[in-house]
């Protein structure tokens, strides 16, 4: 399996104590230049660049497109847009991004998507997460914007509610 991940998730599931769950997941989780920039080099001292830094699971790839790379950096970040070519150059089985304009551009492009939330739930599913409730009320506290909807619906399809 193929997975590309963005920035956010990365920076969030570090944030969260979680970043594990990508290797446990997926194996091997690639990530472009742009976003090994963005999490680790930009901003060394920043809440998680040390894990992120260490996951000697994540492996670097650059893009091949740069010009794509750049053209799509006219509706979306840097690090979103080289994952996007990034996955298309590689056929990936899942892009994780969790910019919702970038993730539409990905769909558009056939690309399968999912965000930080999507990862949680399918760690759950999976086992690895006993209950998927603390790591949103985790992410919450960290500054991940969701709303109650979301919230309730990520806990309804892992079986739990809010009062769980």
């Amino acid at each position: 399996m193929i997975v590309i991940t963005d920035s956010s998730p990365l920076i969030f599931l570090a944030r969260i104590g979680r970043l594990s769950l990508l290797e446990e997941l997926y194996g091997t989780v690639y990530i472009p230049t742009a976003v090994h920039r963005e999490t680790v080099v930009q901003d060394p001292l920043r809440p998680g660049a040390v894990e992120i830094a260490s996951a000697d699971w994540l492996t670097v790839r650059p893009v091949d497109d740069r010009l794509a790379a750049r053209l799509l950096q006219q509706q979306i970040g840097p690090g979103e847009s080289e994952a996007i070519i990034l996955a298309l150059q590689l056929k990936v089985n899942l892009l994780l991004i969790d910019d919702a304009k970038g993730r539409r551009i990905a769909e558009a492009y056939g690309i399968p998507a999912a965000g930080t939330i999507g990862v949680l739930i399918q760690a759950k599913r999976s086992g690895l997460l006993p209950a998927v409730k603390p790591s949103l009320d985790g992410l919450q506290a960290i500054g991940l914007h969701m709303d109650e909807k979301l919230y309730a619906y990520a806990l309804q399809l892992c079986g739990e509610n809010s009062g769980d």
